[in-house]
């Protein structure tokens, strides 16, 4: 059994900022990707940004040079910190997990999501 839990939304005025935390526990052997995506009312869950195990980065159009995605191994921890937030960054924001096992077994896991505001 595993468990992904976010942390770290909230109201931001724009042009502030906010960091996203999730952390993955539970049964599993390693991890193979971690990642944010966002959902804003009456729109499909897009990808903001993934991080790899490899420590590369993937970010949407919309997130390159505002925010920063990051992974702390020893704590199975990503982070995503957000800059210079817009009314349009308003979303339910999701981190997704995939775990991994040495039978080439996979598992992807989402969380329960935390809310980001962004309003003046």
């Amino acid at each position: 059994q595993v468990q992904v839990v976010e942390s770290g939304g909230g109201l931001a005025q724009p042009g502030g900022s906010l960091r996203l935390s999730c952390t993955a526990s539970g049964r599993f052997h390693s991890i193979k990707e971690m990642g944010w995506y966002r959902q804003a009312p009456w729109k499909q869950r897009e990808l903001v940004a993934v991080i790899p195990n490899n420590g590369t980065t993937n970010y949407a159009e919309s997130a390159k040079g505002r925010f920063t995605i990051s992974m702390d191994n020893a704590k199975n921890t990503v982070y995503l910190q957000m800059n210079n937030l817009a009314p349009e960054d308003t979303a339910v924001y999701y981190c997704n997990t995939v775990f991994g096992w040495p039978t080439g077994a996979t598992l992807s896991s989402w969380g329960q999501g935390t809310q980001v505001t962004v309003s003046s």
